[in-house]
């Protein structure tokens, strides 16, 4: 089966982090997000991926190294100027065959059941389902008693649900997405649905789903997966004796927390030094950083 990772956006809301590596590196819990969701993608019988990719797009290809980490085969296609989520994937219209295809956001972290998805949507005609659940913040889509997507709202409303950042889609559908220019995925959905055409929901309940698109959802989401342990550290990292990790912290490789150091609720990217006595609370410090003053709240 064939997927799509959606990994080409500037993520602005993730500003400053996104200056240095793109959205898809951002590390969780010391591993990049792209490499959970293609993990993911994987346990449920993906075996060829194509990525779309613009900011910051040779780290991305170097990283993903035709998917030779990650024992799938992995093609990137880069956008010189973004076409956005329907542009990029009517780009990738060479890759796909005959059956359906399953199209992801690099920042949505799940283990919602893709197979039992897949397996609705194979049983009804429609040119695309989308995996929705009950998240008050983001409940945009109406849908009727027969799971059939009557219209996205542009912001949440009552009586709705959420769109997951997952679908499924039969091939035609890239013969409704206009070819050689920006476009929005949901502004074809929008218009199909006007024009009759069946575009189907498949609604998930007891699962994780975390969308890390800002700061405070990174910080939750490196939280998260601890799964209630205190701290993690990468390889190399040093914790001395006297320093104190406080409610939870995520090391990165070679990291070091000096004498009396404390990290508390933080992230600390990779060779990043808490000199003797310093306290980090609530904040990120990016790669082979020296935190000489206290930061709380902040991003390094």
């Amino acid at each position: 089966m064939k997927a799509m990772i959606l990994a080409a956006g500037l993520g602005t809301r993730l500003m400053p982090l996104t200056l240095k590596r793109p959205k898809a590196l951002m590390p969780v819990g010391n591993r990049p997000m792209i490499d959970r969701v293609i993990h993911y993608l994987r346990t449920h019988g993906v075996d060829a991926l194509i990525v779309n990719a613009h900011h910051l797009y040779k780290q991305l290809v170097s990283h993903l190294d035709c998917g030779r980490a990650f024992g799938v085969d992995v093609q990137v296609v880069v956008e010189p100027r973004i076409l956005g989520t329907g542009g990029g994937i009517k780009n990738t219209e060479e890759f796909w065959d005959t059956d359906p295809f399953i199209v992801v956001n690099s920042d949505i972290l799940t283990d919602i059941d893709l197979g039992a998805a897949l397996r609705a949507h194979q049983e009804r005609a429609g040119l695309a389902t989308l995996i929705l659940h009950d998240r008050p913040a983001f409940n945009q889509v109406r849908i009727n008693d027969d799971l059939e997507i009557l219209d996205i709202a542009p912001g949440p409303e009552p009586g709705r649900l959420a769109f997951t950042g997952i679908h499924i889609m039969e091939p035609e559908i890239l013969a409704h997405i206009p070819q050689g220019r920006p476009s929005s995925i949901i502004d074809c959905y929008r218009k199909l649905i006007r024009e009759g055409y069946p575009i189907r929901a498949w609604i998930s309940t007891g699962h994780y789903w975390r969308d890390v698109g800002t700061i405070q959802s990174y910080l939750r989401a490196n939280q998260e997966v601890l799964k209630g342990r205190e701290w993690l550290c990468g390889g190399g990292s040093r914790v001395h004796a006297s320093a104190v990790i406080r409610d939870w912290a995520v090391m990165g490789d070679n990291a070091t927390l000096e004498a009396e150091a404390e990290a508390a609720r933080s992230v600390l990217w990779e060779g990043v030094t808490v000199r003797q006595g310093i306290r980090v609370a609530d904040s990120i410090v990016t790669s082979y950083q020296v935190v000489d003053k206290d930061l709380v709240g902040g991003i390094l």
